[in-house]
């Protein structure tokens, strides 16, 4: 057998693979030599840093993410419920809050019958929540977040009464009606009839007094004597107009400067409305003297309260004027006439200084009249009206010049009242 060659093996393996190897290595070897390894290196730094730049990325957004659920979700705000302080999440509303807490023990009100016992429990009005003083609505619980230092009370809801009737009945009320001595009679409180209720429930059957619901008020009339202090003040009054003397007694009083009060009757309102609107328009006060100038103590209630109701009514047809002051005609106006009209009326101005002039005495005998009998506070009776007043008209200029070389001052009855306040003399109030 030939032997084959040693150097025929090492051709076909020995440097075949030591050309392979050494191919490699100098393509990827040692040296790190070769064509492509220039383009692969800048290959692998662009990965690494796109690796880096997406974990760069989700790193800064996930800071961002749970700085979003921080603010958003989980950060703890402090609050106060029922005056009791608390934390809860940002995110918490109303109504996880309540449910959370077994709505902080409040309950919806129960259903009741009309003596108060218990029909149905929890039948009656819901819990009550407000927030800051807000109250809010049952079906926005859900919706509705807490905001920071929120103060939310949490009540029970109201009880609610079955469906019942009721009874009432009237309690009259009382009065204390005091006019004796007074220039002034002045109603200080309305009388009002009180109710007592008597009460059925339709579920229960029950029958329950109820008692009075309403307090009956008494009707309160004083008199009242005007002082103003440290004044010297007088108030011109004149009855019976208007009529064609008022012209010429408007003319004085704006003359001198001087502020009355007219007492008008109704009917003569629609006679002479050009006279009124004048009154009103320079200043003066004006009330009412009736609509017919009876004598109101003989007149039945209801004939007296239309007569009332008829001359405030034809002096607001005349003038607009709307008033519910009154000087009753020749003063009779007692306690029947008050119990009778004190929802009509605010007052009942009388006088202190009759002049008489009525009777027609003469301009210097009325004159005489009024200096006599000046003080302060008094409330002088003339007429403009009802008659011959040409006594009226000559004698209030000097009327006036001589009370005004004395110190007073001219004023109406609401200026009167007014600048007196407490300071009055209150007459015989028991009377």
């Amino acid at each position: 057998m030939t032997k084959e060659p040693q150097y025929i093996e090492e051709l076909s393996f020995g440097d075949s693979v030591s050309r392979a190897g050494k191919t490699r290595g100098n393509e990827y070897g040692e040296y790190g030599a070769g064509p492509d390894n220039g383009r692969r290196g800048r290959g692998r730094h662009r990965l690494i840093a796109f690796v880096a730049i997406l974990v760069i990325l989700a790193l800064a957004g996930g800071s961002v993410g749970g700085w979003w659920m921080w603010d958003r979700h989980w950060r703890q705000i402090p609050i106060t419920v029922n005056g009791t302080s608390m934390k809860v999440s940002v995110d918490m509303t109303l109504g996880r809050l309540l449910r959370d807490n077994g709505d902080f023990d409040a309950h919806p009100g129960n259903l009741v019958d009309v003596a108060g016992d218990m029909i149905e429990k929890h039948a009656g009005k819901p819990i009550v929540v407000s927030i800051n003083g807000a109250a809010v609505r049952r079906d926005a619980i859900d919706s509705t977040t807490i905001p920071q230092d929120g103060m939310v009370m949490v009540t029970s809801g109201e009880d609610v009464t079955e469906d019942h009737t009721v009874r009432k009945e009237t309690v009259p009320h009382g009065e204390s009606i005091g006019i004796a001595g007074g220039s002034i009679q002045i109603l200080k409180q309305a009388g009002k009839d009180g109710v007592h209720e008597y009460w059925v429930g339709k579920r229960s059957g029950k029958h329950v007094d109820k008692g009075v619901t309403v307090e009956p008020q008494d009707t309160i009339v004083v008199p009242l004597n005007p002082r103003p202090e440290g004044k010297k003040v007088i108030a011109l009054t004149f009855d019976d107009g208007p009529s064609k003397y008022s012209g010429p007694i408007l003319d004085i009083l704006k003359e001198k400067g001087v502020k009355a009060t007219f007492f008008d009757v109704g009917e003569e309102c629609l006679s002479f409305p050009d006279a009124e609107k004048r009154m009103l328009e320079e200043g003066h006060q004006v009330a009412s003297h009736s609509n017919t100038h009876p004598d109101m103590p003989t007149l039945s209630r209801d004939a007296l309260r239309a007569e009332i109701i008829a001359g405030f009514s034809n002096m607001k047809k005349a003038s607009g004027h709307v008033t519910k002051v009154l000087r009753a005609p020749y003063g009779a106006f007692g306690k029947k006439q008050w119990q009778e009209t004190s929802d009509l009326i605010d007052m009942n101005v009388l006088w202190d200084i009759d002049t008489l002039d009525w009777k027609r005495p003469g301009a210097k005998a009325i004159h005489d009249a009024v200096m006599t009998g000046a003080h302060n506070g008094a409330i002088v009776l003339m007429h403009d009206g009802g008659g011959d007043r040409s006594q009226d008209v000559e004698a209030l200029p000097g009327i006036i010049d001589d009370l005004k070389k004395q110190g007073y001052e001219f004023v109406t009855i609401e200026q009167l009242i007014k600048m007196a306040g407490d300071a009055g003399d209150t007459g015989d109030a028991g009377n």
